[in-house]
């Protein structure tokens, strides 16, 4: 005949208190009002839920009384890798971290990817609000995050008049390149820039296209470009604009193939990421291109890799970013008015960056 198990009970926070000979919300308190306790209480509790088995109180359970997730949503419009690959999104990611380890708040990722409508991540994400990373104006996972009914901080993109915002001045941000490069003599450009729609482009991009770009950042950069070669006496037509919508170092070689298999005579190449730059760079070398005597080449954010690269560029303070939207979000109750943060950024002139060669030197392109 078997013998009979014996199976312990696990313990409930009633079943501790009543152990204990306290009250249940003492119990809660150690969990979740440390403060309230003694210290020598609140040892006395813990110890006494270990030996037990008590796991604490249940989260769900915490959530549904409270209506309080104790989380922020983080959503990027991109792959989940992406927050651990691309530099300028690794600073953001831990300066958000930063503002939520001060708030005592988690930090959940929702990513969305750019190719599908599917938002059902946005609808089951349990948080308390959402920071929305440079995403596109007619994005739907942005337009489920807009339904919830909990407060929202955008990064960078869209511009909306109805939630808080962090971000630079793009359009002074990248004037300072243009004005750069206009000094040094340049008139002859190319730009490779970062994706404008949801819909994939990998090649030359029109007017139309740079004028109605969903993607407000490099929009903004397109525009002030135009403004400051026209300005210049130079026909904002006449120059080659590559797209690429996957933000990759060997997106940035594709293009600047595409772009000087076109237009070999162009004297510089401007870049709206330093990741497209870094690409441009390496197939600047690949073709005996001498960097910056046959190419003048410039990025944009600043990131590690671009100072190692001596890179002309504009420098950003991604991680404050982040810091700056966890705490407008954290601190969303406190006020009825949306908020905009604009940080300042930072030209940084590097060894990439030089007058135009003359027609006359000898240029070892193809």
């Amino acid at each position: 005949m078997a013998r009979s198990m014996h199976v312990r009970r696990p313990a409930t926070l009633a079943s501790l208190a009543a152990e204990l000979g306290v009250s249940r919300t003492t119990v809660s308190n150690a969990y979740n009002r440390p403060d309230q306790l003694s210290p020598e209480l609140r040892r006395r509790v813990l110890e006494t839920a270990r030996r037990l088995g008590y796991p604490g109180p249940d989260p769900v359970a915490r959530s549904l009384r409270t209506r309080k997730a104790g989380a922020v949503g983080l959503l990027l419009t991109e792959n989940l890798s992406y927050a651990f690959r691309d530099p300028a999104a690794v600073g953001f990611l831990e300066g958000l971290a930063l503002a939520c380890e001060d708030a005592g708040q988690g930090l959940l990722l929702v990513p969305a990817n750019p190719e599908r409508e599917d938002v059902a991540a946005v609808h089951r994400a349990g948080v308390d609000g959402f920071v929305v990373y440079s995403v596109p104006d007619d994005d739907p996972h942005l337009a489920a995050v807009l339904e919830r009914p909990v407060p929202t901080v955008v990064c960078d993109q869209p511009e909306l008049d109805t939630v808080d915002r962090v971000g630079i001045d793009d359009r002074a941000a990248i004037t300072q390149i243009a004005s750069h490069l206009i000094e040094l003599g340049h008139r002859r450009v190319g730009v490779i820039c970062m994706r404008l729609a949801r819909d994939r482009n990998d090649g030359f991009v029109n007017a139309e296209r740079q004028h109605n770009a969903h993607f407000h950042v490099q929009r903004a950069r397109l525009e002030a470009l135009a403004t400051a070669f026209t300005s210049a006496n130079v026909d904002w037509t006449s120059i080659p604009v590559v797209e690429r919508f996957d933000h990759s170092i060997a997106s940035g070689a594709s293009a600047a193939a595409q772009l000087l298999d076109r237009d070999p005579q162009v004297t510089a190449l401007i870049c709206t990421s330093d990741i497209l730059a870094l690409g441009a760079l390496g197939e600047a070398r690949r073709r005996g291109l001498r960097v910056p005597q046959d190419l003048t080449i410039t990025g944009f954010d600043g990131i590690t890799e671009s100072e190692r690269a001596g890179l002309t560029t504009v420098r950003q303070p991604v991680l404050e970013k982040g810091r700056a939207a966890g705490k407008l979000l954290v601190n969303a109750a406190d006020h009825h008015q949306p908020r905009t943060v604009t940080l300042s950024t930072e030209l940084v002139i590097g060894t990439t960056s030089a007058p135009p060669r003359i027609t006359e030197e000898r240029w070892f392109g193809p």
